[in-house]
Formats: structure tokens, C-alpha cells, sequence
């Protein structure tokens, strides 16, 4: 096993805090970084790539950790001075490792990688969200974190928003990041292809685009079908390119005396979930 050790702010730790804090840079590595232990153990149980193994120098490792170090290969493991790992970590008890994973290669890809990339099940109508421009990572990390729980089949990304690989997004997700299928469509016509693929193998799709000003009430569509929820973006709400693509606009009643204009989107794409799995368990 080949150990880098890293005693002061050089370009390796460098790397390190380009993959915590720069987005561009990220992507040019193809790799990001996951902190705590639910994260880190998901990820291996799920068979993402782990590029380095990072810990500090001197510091005694637990029996998880050391397992680790010996069982998952690794292409070099990092040995960082204390004061330095206590720097990266992004908790105020520093965390005792820390792992580089190299991200899924999903950037435009044709419609049957996006279909087998989101492992639909043969056995039972597909139920799917699209977030359109999220713009607060602890949303985005919410909202994958809660479509896990409900089991949801994945979650669909498009337009420019905060960054999937984000470490507060992965952190928020506590693990269901490496759990839930999530893609990334730029175009709106390779979003309408793959519409169409779900279409053309489990049947009529129903894409319900959210909003608090429609009539039709959550409850009152059938969820047992396949079903997309469209999640708009927390400031704009839904971009006019997609809603084309949507076969009704849907919306939560809120109570008639309530202050609230509207809810909080990870809250809503909750409720959503939850309903539709209350109705397919019925």
C-alpha cells in the first residue's frame, strides 16, 4: 500500500482543498470527497471507486478504520499532519479518515446509459423526481436523503444548480447519496428521449409538474402509475422548458389560514413521496 504523507499546505493538501471547496477543479479530477462514517461505508457497499484513503499521521485509527485501510485498494492513501487533517475535515471533531471517490462519468449520456444508470425494476411501475436548479445544497441532500427513505427509484438533475458532488450535499445525505440512482440531463431533449424510453417499457408515464397555484390536489391523482414528480427550483419554481413535458400540474393544499405562501421544496418532494407510497401500499 503506497502512502503519501503531507506535513504542510503543499500541492497534494492543495488537490484536497480544491475537491472540498471548488467546483470546476472538482470535475476536472473526476473525484470528490466524502466525510463521516455512513457516507464512507455506503460507499464502498455500493462500489464507488475509492482513489485515496486520507487520515492523520500519529493519531491511532479504530478497528472500522484500519479495516478499511486494509481491505478496499487504493490507488495511494494520504498521511496528513494532525493540524492539517483537523483543517480539511469539515466537522469540529475532526473526522479520522476521510475518502476520495471518483465520480460517476454521466456527463450527455445517450438514453439507454440513462436508463440502466437508474435501475428501474421490471417488476413495478417506476417512481422518479426531477429537481430542476436546485440552488441550497442541504435541499438537494434533503430531498435524495428522503426519496431513498420512501424508496423512490432515483432522482433526476437538470439545469445549473449546486453541485451533486458538493461534500455538504454528500454529508446532508448521511449515505443515501451511494443509495438513490441520481442522473444529470443538461438537455431538455434528451430529458423528453428517455420520457419517452420509460413510456415505450412500463407503459403511460405521468409527469406531474408541482406548483401552488394548480387545481388538481396530490391526493387526487393516481400515484400507482408511473409517475414523475417535476421539483422546481426554490426561487424560480419550475422552468418554462419543462413544463411542456408534464402531463398535469399538481399542487399540496395548504391549510386556509396559514401565513405560509408555499412550502419548503425538500419538504414538498417529501410529502409527494410519502403519498405516492401510501397509495401503492393500499
Amino acid at each position: 500500500m503506497k502512502v503519501q504523507k503531507i506535513l504542510s499546505k503543499d500541492a497534494a493538501y492543495q488537490k484536497l482543498e480544491v475537491l472540498k471547496t471548488n467546483r470546476n477543479k472538482r470535475y476536472r479530477y473526476g473525484e470528490f470527497l466524502v466525510e463521516g462514517v455512513r457516507n464512507i461505508n455506503e460507499a464502498v457497499a455500493k462500489d464507488w471507486e475509492i482513489v485515496s484513503w486520507v487520515y492523520a499521521a500519529r493519531r491511532q485509527l479504530s478497528d472500522w478504520a484500519k479495516n478499511l485501510l486494509r481491505t478496499v485498494p487504493t490507488e495511494v492513501n494520504l498521511e496528513l499532519a494532525p493540524a492539517l487533517m483537523d483543517e480539511i475535515s469539515g466537522k469540529e471533531d475532526a473526522s479520522e479518515m476521510l475518502a476520495i471517490v471518483k465520480m460517476k462519468d454521466d456527463a450527455d449520456r445517450d438514453t439507454a446509459w440513462l436508463l440502466d444508470a437508474l435501475q428501474l425494476s421490471a417488476d413495478r411501475p417506476p417512481l422518479l423526481a426531477l429537481f430542476d436548479r436546485p440552488s441550497n445544497r442541504g435541499n438537494l441532500g434533503t430531498i435524495i436523503r428522503s426519496l431513498d427513505a420512501l424508496g423512490a427509484d432515483g432522482l433526476i438533475l437538470t439545469g445549473h444548480g449546486v453541485d451533486l458532488y458538493d461534500p455538504d450535499v454528500v454529508v446532508s445525505t448521511m449515505g443515501s447519496f451511494f443509495a438513490l440512482p441520481v442522473v444529470r440531463v443538461p438537455r431538455h431533449d434528451a430529458l423528453a428521449a428517455l420520457f419517452d424510453a420509460i413510456r415505450e417499457k412500463w407503459g403511460d408515464l405521468q409527469v406531474l409538474g408541482t406548483t401552488a397555484h394548480a387545481d388538481t390536489a396530490l391526493w387526487q391523482t393516481d400515484l400507482k402509475k408511473p409517475t414523475v414528480f417535476m421539483i422546481g427550483c426554490e426561487t424560480d419554481g419550475l422552468s418554462e422548458g419543462l413544463k411542456p413535458l408534464c402531463t398535469e400540474m399538481i399542487t399540496i393544499p395548504m391549510a386556509e389560514t396559514s401565513y405560509a405562501s408555499s412550502f419548503n421544496v425538500a419538504c414538498a418532494a417529501t410529502v409527494m413521496f410519502y403519498e405516492a407510497v401510501k397509495q401503492r401500499s393500499l
